[in-house]
């Protein structure tokens, strides 16, 4: 699942809650209860990794 936080949040990541997903780069996270209710919620959006990170767009 790849995700970024939705615009003017953050989101502390499931295995590091010190460590914070954000709005300015897509990331991959598992496919998790976690990680669902974040999206359903609205705190974080579904994204497209960039071509910099190794991803496809």
């Amino acid at each position: 699942m790849i995700v970024k936080s939705a615009p003017g949040t953050q989101c502390p990541r499931e295995d590091n809650p010190k460590t914070y997903i954000t709005e300015t780069e897509a990331v991959e996270v598992p496919d998790t209860a976690y990680y669902h209710r974040l999206v359903d919620d609205g705190s974080l959006v579904p994204a497209k990794l960039s071509k910099k990170t190794g991803g496809d767009q």
